[in-house]
């Protein structure tokens, strides 16, 4: 019983009050494998008041100016930032990434997104063109969509589900978000903040469960016009065949195999620290023993190299970062998301043969070049079927410009404008004078 009490027990945020649920979900610390934490098991009621709460709660923010809103999110940004240290040990504890992580990625990044957002939302401008021969104006002007459905993944909690409500609601949209039932707890610390940033009530709603169950009805209800997915492929499919029958909009950020190409004359001292970072900031056994089964080596982590754990944490979630070489590419490994501390290393021989093999995934997000030779950075970087190449570097981000995969990898853009436009409805009007 004691245990019980203990633990931390989340509640929905609807119409700007925190709601208790029927019915609840384990939430487990991954460094212990303990319970800690119980989720809401949110279904089509929560949903349905959340769609009410937040039809209530359109007309007045949208008729907000742009620069009253902008107000509203800087307010936000700041009484996140105020709070970093204690979003940080949550998002730590509760996702399992590094305390160092948190602190200097995540957190600061979730308070940048509303500051961007804020910023951005002014700077946006219409097109107009005339006709003098028949005495006509033309111009377009762009309104909120209405109720977005936000459903943000497990690996950056606060940073996707941040990325996503920040031009939401920027744009005059009121916000239904679910974020993932495994690591819920940052969402539920912003909802704290958001009556005294001077969010309205009704214009972000957060209703926690699974997608079975809230992220369905969610997506199928007809008054959500809009959804924003950052998760795995066959959820967006799934999406897909809901939304279908509503013509809703849509944007899907889906998986990756990304890679990461270093040619003979990469400067190894920049190039190996990134791409170790790259490779192992994540936190997948059976792929490392269906790699072996395949003839693959490992190198050192996962099988070779003993894990040793203070007694707390041996039922905790861990793995070594794990190497393997002498793998063929169409191996599961090369050809699938791995979400763990696995890279595979593989040698080839031209520019020509490694673009064809990285092209050969179903995935396009995001790929690393490294060289020193200009002229073949632009060469390789034009052909990669990738969103989005960094060369010479990994994930330095300019939030003006589109973010978002090609193929597998997902529909949309996200980014100033691609936001913008995603979350906006464009209307031509035209004037007889």
């Amino acid at each position: 019983m004691a245990a019980t009490k203990a633990l931390l027990m989340l509640e929905n945020f609807i119409d700007g009050k925190f709601l208790p649920c029927n019915s609840y979900i384990d939430s487990y610390d991954p460094s212990t494998g303990e319970v800690y934490c119980r989720v809401p098991n949110s279904g089509k009621e929560e949903i349905k008041a959340a769609v009410e709460a937040a039809r209530g709660a359109f007309p007045g923010w949208s008729s907000r100016s742009p620069q009253e809103r902008s107000q509203v999110l800087n307010k936000l940004a700041d009484l996140l930032e105020q709070s970093l240290e204690e979003l940080a040990q949550a998002e730590s504890k509760d996702q399992g990434k590094t305390l160092i992580l948190a602190r200097t990625m995540d957190i600061p990044r979730s308070v940048q997104n509303f500051r961007f957002f804020a910023s951005s939302i002014l700077h946006h401008t219409s097109e107009c063109t005339q006709m003098d021969h028949l005495g006509c104006m033309h111009y377009t002007v762009r309104t909120p969509v209405g109720i977005a459905g936000l459903i943000s993944p497990w690996n950056l909690p606060l940073y996707l589900l941040t990325w996503k409500i920040a031009p939401a609601v920027a744009a005059g949209n009121t916000v239904i978000a679910k974020p993932s039932e495994l690591t819920s707890v940052t969402a539920w610390m912003l909802c704290k903040l958001l009556d005294k940033a001077g969010v309205p009530p009704g214009v972000v709603n957060i209703v926690f469960g699974t997608g079975p169950r809230v992220g369905e009805a969610l997506v199928s209800h007809p008054d959500v016009p809009l959804i924003s997915f950052t998760g795995s492929q066959p959820t967006a499919e799934r999406i897909t065949q809901l939304s279908a029958p509503h013509c809703k909009k849509l944007s899907l950020e889906l998986g990756g195999k990304n890679p990461a190409i270093i040619f003979e004359d990469a400067n190894l001292d920049e190039c190996i620290p990134a791409t170790v970072r790259s490779s192992f900031a994540n936190q997948v056994k059976s792929y490392v023993k269906k790699a072996l089964a395949e003839g693959a080596q490992i190198q050192c982590g996962e099988g070779v190299d003993k894990l040793h754990l203070p007694a707390r944490n041996q039922a905790g979630y861990f793995m070594l970062p794990t190497v393997i070489t002498d793998i063929k590419d169409e191996s599961c490994c090369m050809k699938e998301e791995i979400f763990g501390p696995v890279t595979c290393v593989t040698p080839f021989d031209n520019e020509e043969e490694v673009i064809q093999r990285a092209n050969s995934v179903k995935y396009g997000l995001a790929a690393t070049v490294w060289s020193r030779d200009v002229g073949r950075i632009h060469r390789v970087a034009k052909k990669l079927q990738s969103g989005l190449v960094w060369t010479n570097c990994w994930l330095i981000r300019e939030l003006n410009l589109p973010f978002g995969g090609m193929k597998s990898s997902g529909i949309g853009r996200e980014g100033a404008k691609d936001s913008y436009d995603f979350f906006t409805e464009i209307k031509t009007i035209t004037v007889k004078h």
